[in-house]
């Protein structure tokens, strides 16, 4: 079955929700787990003054942070449940393209994500990370809500 989980986190409820699916079938498995957070590039859309004002390095360090927190959780209750468990986190302007050559380069088997299930407009306009993943992806993804 699956040796090698790879567990995508952008830090919200939902994702934790994941991530605790995630370990909960390693742990059952006999697998490990890779949790990854993928950073947006920072951008700007008003010149001037409020680059000054929040300059890059300033987002970068603070994205970082998130992020270690984010796959922290993941480390942590990996830990408490005896399951091997790396993290990493990457800068990418395409969190689903990120997500899948993480999970083909670590030779994962199976990717595990949380979806937002938004619908109407706010799908349409947004766009679905987990849908990119579904659409593109040759490894199996388990997908929680």
């Amino acid at each position: 079955m699956y040796k090698h989980i790879l567990v995508a986190t952008d830090g919200s409820e939902l994702s934790e929700r994941a991530i605790e699916q995630a370990i909960g079938l390693a742990r059952a498995l006999n697998a490990r787990v890779t949790a990854l957070h993928v950073i947006r590039p920072w951008r700007t859309v008003a010149p001037g003054e409020i680059m000054v004002a929040f300059p890059e390095s300033e987002y970068l360090k603070g994205a970082e942070t998130a992020a270690a927190r984010y796959v922290g959780y993941a480390e942590e209750l990996a830990d408490e449940q005896g399951v091997s468990c790396d993290t990493t986190w990457l800068e990418h302007g395409h969190p689903w393209q990120a997500i899948l050559s993480t999970a083909e380069a670590r030779g994962c088997d199976l990717i595990v994500m949380a979806s937002h299930g938004r619908k109407g407009l706010a799908a349409l306009f947004l766009g679905s990370e987990t849908q990119k993943v579904l659409a593109h992806s040759k490894i199996p993804v388990l997908v929680c809500r």
